[in-house]
């Protein structure tokens, strides 16, 4: 049975990764599901892992690919974060307005150049949405997880020579 590559696990992360933004603007602009500032936060970090995964996994070389997938590392652990964040207190909360999300998307300017994308147009509480049952976070949080075992799986696997 062939190993997988981390080049091909890399590449499949930032797909996936791409995907999942993909499904969120469907869900939003075609079933109504307005997002909350915790989802343009979650929805921008996996802009982000998309890049520097597809990026990781075309650099020559392990240790260009090791050295970029032990810095985008941390940012799942900030998605995973953020998922969290969102169901056990945002979702409690009428108002999630001014928060690191709210500050953070404001800072980057996201919401004003691309509001089709990035804008907030829902509270977190009223956002709340489940797919077959499941809060819409926690399916990111697990494609977090998974992209972070990914990125792990590239930093400790070395190259297979030919």
């Amino acid at each position: 049975m062939a190993k997988l590559s981390p080049r091909l696990a890399l590449s499949l992360m930032g797909l996936a990764s791409g995907v999942s933004v993909a499904l969120a603007l469907l869900a939003q602009h075609k079933f109504g599901m307005e997002p909350c500032p915790w989802c343009i936060l979650q929805r921008m970090i996996f802009i982000v892992l998309t890049v520097l995964c597809l990026l990781a996994a075309a650099l020559p070389g392990a240790l260009p690919r090791r050295a970029l997938s032990a810095l985008t590392l941390p940012l799942t652990l900030g998605g995973i974060g953020a998922a969290l964040w969102q169901h056990f207190v945002a979702a409690k909360s009428a108002s999630c307005a001014l928060t690191f999300a709210d500050k953070l998307i404001t800072f980057v300017g996201a919401d004003t150049r691309w509001p089709d994308i990035f804008e907030v147009r829902a509270s977190c509480a009223d956002a709340a949405a489940s797919v077959l049952g499941v809060p819409f976070e926690f399916w990111s949080l697990a494609l977090f997880a998974v992209v972070g075992m990914a990125l792990l799986y590239s930093i400790v696997t070395p190259d297979r020579r030919a």
